[in-house]
């Protein structure tokens, strides 16, 4: 796993925290090798919209002290745990550094979802002679499934469709997952309650019965037969028997994929930006502006870039990211353009890393006069025409819109976003400065799906939020820009997930786990 100078037992110790490194656990110590293979997992939470920075140490142990400055320093590594979720096979292999002069090898890394009880059950249900609860006719039942709780109480976790005027109904098929129906215990209580239906509200107790995964699991058998009991009837006749029965129709279990699969197995994040270039961002050489540049802090758009961009970045392989601008005069002639190379080069828009791309955007507020009007679809448009060529699920692309003023072309942008709906992208927009934003929530869809000329956007794909909502009091901007991130991000994984299942395109298979090469023990005499 490692190369060195010299034979050492080693150990590495990991790291986890943003700004103070907080020691998280170390590995076991492996004697007298320079290529330990180290065996020891550590279990962290992963969240796609956090920079969760990571820093592992490399000793060699010299005593059983506990204490690492008694140990000889090898070197460290430094990366992101979206680094390695983003690589190959969520495989990341990176040099160590930390001793000036020195070559101090390479460690390889990996790291692997837990399951966690992805799985899902498609469920269908009839019963057969339920007690008549409706004085002009027959019952309207419905099944309530209750999950056991630690504490012996019971938690609503399904409700089935009402089936009309019938004492033998068959219910539609459900699906739910495991966790919500018995928290991944197999062996919990299953309580289903049977009810007839009242416009009122005051549904009628026809009876219930109690099951468990483990028995559901066994499918269509004389096993899943319940008898639908009411404890209250039981009590007080003699010769009750039942109040009907339920059957287990069909139990059908899926694995739910996730967003790391996809990533796991080979779908790149594709990065896109485009910056507002509007006249209403004011003079970029005064200290009023949107645009200024601060020789000793980020503005707005620069904070906006980077607290997006250094997370997305770490799911491109190639690290080339599109930079458009919107609303400037261009040199020589000073034709306004609404989706022009922030780099100047409109056959290779392409920018390497984020700082390559703050690199272009500042280049470009020397070059460019700032003008107007502020028009989304363009560079939409732009984006959307990568994504329709790429619709396999191995390639998505989200594109972040960084703006400060209120959208000229509104009519054309929500038809571009119609349209892109449909294909492999997101739009994130990030509103800087004092403006009013209220037709940028409207883009947003949160509450009502986005329309255009009568058609509805099939996914929604947007996501809106005020930059100034963010900003921290304290002036910590490294703050400001984490949580602006956490939360223009936090959608974009169920987008991503709604594009595969709506196209039904299923992951590609990971690589084969990394086998360490097998090194000839060496001697010495």
């Amino acid at each position: 796993m490692g190369d060195g100078q010299c034979k050492n037992d080693t150990f590495a110790m990991e790291g986890l925290c943003s700004l103070i490194f907080k020691a998280f656990g170390r590995t076991e110590v492996i004697d007298n090798t320079l290529n330990p293979d180290f065996v020891r997992k550590f279990i962290m939470d992963y969240f796609f919209e956090e920079r969760e920075n990571l820093r592992f140490d490399f000793y060699d142990v010299d005593s059983k002290s506990p204490n690492l400055s008694k140990h000889d320093f090898l070197g460290q590594m430094f990366c992101t745990l979206g680094e390695i979720v983003g690589s190959q096979g969520s495989r990341l292999e990176k040099s160590i550094v930390g001793i000036p002069g020195k070559k101090c090898g390479t460690v390889i890394v990996t790291a692997e979802e837990l399951g966690c009880c992805r799985d899902s059950v498609l469920m269908q249900f009839c019963a057969n002679k339920l007690d008549k609860k409706d004085f002009f006719g027959k019952s309207d039942p419905f099944l309530v499934f209750h999950r056991s709780n630690e504490d012996g109480s019971f938690t609503i976790c399904h409700k089935t469709e009402v089936v009309k005027n019938t004492l033998n109904p068959v219910w539609q098929a459900f699906k739910i997952s495991v966790r919500a129906l018995c928290n991944g215990d197999y062996d919990r209580t299953i309580k289903v309650e049977v009810y007839d239906w009242d416009r009122d509200g005051s549904h009628d107790f026809i009876g219930e019965f109690t099951t468990s995964y483990r028995e559901l699991s066994r499918g269509q058998s004389q096993f899943n037969v319940y008898e639908v009991i009411n404890p209250k009837k039981k009590g007080k006749k003699k010769k009750y028997v039942n109040s009907g029965t339920v059957t287990l129709l069909s139990f059908l279990i899926e694995t739910e994929v996730s967003f790391l699969d996809y990533i796991k197995g080979g779908t790149q994040i594709n990065f896109t930006v485009a910056i507002d270039f509007t006249a209403s961002n004011g003079n970029p050489s005064q200290p009023t502006s949107l645009h200024y540049m601060n020789p000793y802090q980020l503005n707005a758009y620069g904070m906006a870039l980077r607290a997006v961009g250094e997370i997305i970045q770490d799911y491109d392989s190639d690290k080339m990211f599109p930079a458009l601008g919107f609303g400037a005069r261009l040199p020589p002639d000073g034709r306004v353009s609404h989706e022009f190379a922030l780099n100047g080069n409109p056959q290779n828009p392409y920018c390497h890393g984020i700082d390559g791309v703050m690199e272009a955007y500042y280049r470009s507020l020397k070059s460019v006069q700032l003008y107007g009007p502020t028009n989304f679809a363009p560079v939409i448009n732009h984006v959307a025409r990568y994504a329709a060529s790429v619709k396999d699920g191995s390639q998505y692309f989200v594109l972040l819109i960084v703006t400060d003023g209120v959208i000229s072309d509104m009519a054309q942008t929500k038809e571009s976003i119609v349209n892109a709906s449909k294909l492999p992208m997101s739009i994130i927009i990030v509103g800087v400065g004092p403006a009013e934003f209220d037709a940028m929530e409207e883009l947003d869809g949160d509450v009502v799906r986005i329309s255009s000329r009568g058609r509805f956007a099939e996914r929604d794909i947007v996501q809106f939020v005020p930059f100034r909502d963010y900003i921290d009091r304290s002036g910590n901007h490294v703050l400001s820009m984490a949580r602006l991130a956490k939360d223009v991000l936090a959608e974009i994984p169920e987008q991503f997930l709604s594009y595969m299942r709506v196209r039904g395109i299923k992951p590609s298979p990971a690589p084969p786990p990394y086998t360490p090469p097998i090194h000839v023990l060496q001697t010495q005499i």
